[in-house]
């Protein structure tokens, strides 16, 4: 990632980008339906089509002044819409899953094209001359503002329809998994055409972070160059979504720097003063994570939900069993130039395992469900050493059920093959 991927990046998740590009367009749009009416474009449609051209001043201002009061009233109504189903999703899931809604695509556009409708409505609207002539009367344009008026209206059906979809708690499980199953997957596929050979970092000169923030990722293009133009090795000790604090270690390198070569690679680490949900996998597994437990809360009390999040978590884990400790950044060539610290597989699935041992520790098909996970982990080990830390969560769970469950027959069962009543 380059400064200006970044850049276009981080305007693009903006909920303002896609209306914005939309909104212009409409305007554009207008002048340029105001200049063909210059070139009398709605003298030459009467002759062609008559019917499609409205060529009287005062229907035509009417129906457009109609236009312009009704859209603002939809566009608030929808939006009002969204803010009441985004303090459900909030209160019901987490708050966490609410800028993956806010940030959705399809409704930016349903909202640029609310805007741009009565922009390009209220231009022509204004556009009109007090004249009795028949060919000043913008009967074209009157007619295009109609359509699209129409193209909203069919825009604001979809809108209910995916608003009400996208709430629904099992799709935005699966848009999340989605997601940060790609994003496994890539780093992956990614590891596999790199070597994983590097110089042992004992004895190498470590620096300080000099801003406090939310560390969220790398310009790899900026830093690498760096590496390769300057011959360093460059260790990034910093995990992404880690808050960092002024002082705080946040690279080492192999051989000591001058402070303007120190700046430059401080200026290729990206910080941010909020948490953004950007391109890390640790974020998924938290959301997912987040739903489960808040469904298990006495408020809600929905713990199948809870056990579809397992589901989505087990899934998440076979495939970041296969991910390396560490990424790199590497050249053409093949040469590893810089080591990114990321979290290791041991401690995702123990914060992920301690939240839930912690709050459905009582109900027993949770946890069983917990273990038939864990027996699943084991089943696809990559080393000894993944072995070792799931068999450390499946005794850890059982001691929870043992002092929490007093049914016996229960917990004869906890270690049972789990087969979904659903």
């Amino acid at each position: 990632m380059d400064r200006l991927t970044n850049f276009l990046h981080q305007i693009r998740t903006r909920i303002a980008f896609y209306p914005t590009i939309i909104s212009l367009t409409g305007l554009s749009l207008a002048f340029l339906m105001i200049y063909l009416e210059q070139k009398n474009i709605s003298a030459y449609l009467i002759e062609v089509a008559p019917a499609l051209v409205i060529d009287d001043t005062d229907t035509a201002k009417t129906i457009l002044s109609t236009l312009i009061g009704g859209l603002i009233s939809l566009t608030v109504f929808s939006f009002s819409m969204v803010m009441v189903l985004l303090n459900q999703a909030s209160s019901n899931f987490s708050p966490r899953v609410l800028p993956g809604i806010i940030s959705d695509q399809k409704h930016q556009i349903v909202l640029g094209l609310y805007i741009a409708t009565i922009l390009y409505n209220i231009f022509i609207l204004i556009s009109i001359e007090p004249t009795e002539s028949t060919y000043q009367t913008p009967g074209f344009s009157v007619l295009l503002g109609i359509i699209l008026v129409v193209g909203c209206l069919a825009a604001f059906i979809y809108f209910i329809h995916h608003i009400s979809q996208a709430i629904q708690v099992g799709n935005i499980l699966t848009a999340i998994h989605s997601r940060t199953k790609s994003e496994i997957r890539s780093i992956v596929k990614d590891q596999e055409k790199k070597s994983l050979k590097f110089p042992d970092q004992e004895h190498w000169k470590t620096y300080k972070i000099t801003q406090t923030g939310y560390f969220y990722g790398i310009l790899n293009d900026d830093l690498l160059e760096l590496c390769k133009k300057n011959s360093l090795k460059i260790v990034i000790q910093l995990h992404k979504g880690q808050f960092i604090l002024d002082g705080t270690i946040g690279f080492k390198t192999e051989k000591p720097l001058n402070s303007e070569l120190k700046e430059k690679i401080l200026g290729t680490l990206l910080f941010s003063h909020e948490e953004l949900i950007g391109e890390n996998y640790i974020y998924g597994f938290r959301q997912i994570s987040e739903i489960g437990i808040k469904a298990m809360s006495p408020g809600i009390n929905d713990p199948g939900t809870a056990l579809n999040t397992i589901d989505y978590l087990t899934s998440l884990f076979l495939d970041l069993m296969r991910k390396a400790d560490f990424e790199y950044l590497t050249d053409h060539n093949g040469e590893n130039w810089t080591l990114i610290r990321s979290a290791k597989f041991s401690e995702v699935l123990f914060n992920v395992m301690a939240t839930y041992r912690l709050y459905c520790k009582h109900d027993i098909t949770v946890m069983r469900k917990l273990m038939h996970m864990l027996r699943t982990l084991k089943d696809h080990i990559n080393n000894s050493n993944q072995l070792e830390i799931i068999e450390a969560e499946i005794n850890e769970l059982k001691i929870d059920a043992h002092n929490n469950i007093e049914n016996k027959r229960d917990l004869g069962n906890i270690e049972a093959d789990f087969i979904s009543w659903s």
